[in-house]
């Protein structure tokens, strides 16, 4: 088993993504040898905005992921200090930064994102980055 770290943007893309990444998406959900890990951070990304607009079933369906979520990050004072530091190494935005230190505080065996191989998420140390 692995302790895997969803990314918002894998879970955006199994509720509603266009067929293929939504079948990558669904894939990595289903994904049995996975543990699944997150942070208060995704939920901020994803829940608001399925809610205000009414997207009864993707809410559901993010609402579902999280409950099935094993490992949930710090939200505290040590991990946005973390986030300063893997920003500052890697050049990520302040968001994927908090992914990365909440995956790292975790001890993640992966993250995987939506990200393009081309984004600074990628050049990220001490974890292993992966891409649907």
């Amino acid at each position: 088993m692995k302790i895997s770290f969803i990314d918002s943007g894998v879970l955006i893309a199994a509720a509603r993504g266009a067929p293929e990444k939504l079948a990558k998406g669904r894939a990595v959900l289903a994904d049995r040898e996975s543990i699944f890990a997150s942070s208060s951070y995704v939920c901020l990304e994803v829940l608001p905005k399925a809610s205000f607009y009414g997207q009864e079933k993707e809410h559901l369906f993010y609402r579902k992921f999280f409950e099935a979520v094993r490992f949930w990050a710090p939200t505290d004072e040590t991990l946005v200090q973390d986030a300063l530091e893997v920003t500052v190494q890697s050049g990520l935005s302040a968001l994927d930064a908090l992914h990365v230190a909440s995956a790292l505080a975790i001890g993640a065996d992966e993250l995987i994102t939506s990200e393009k191989p081309s984004k600074p998420i990628h050049r990220v140390r001490g974890i292993d980055v992966r891409t649907i």
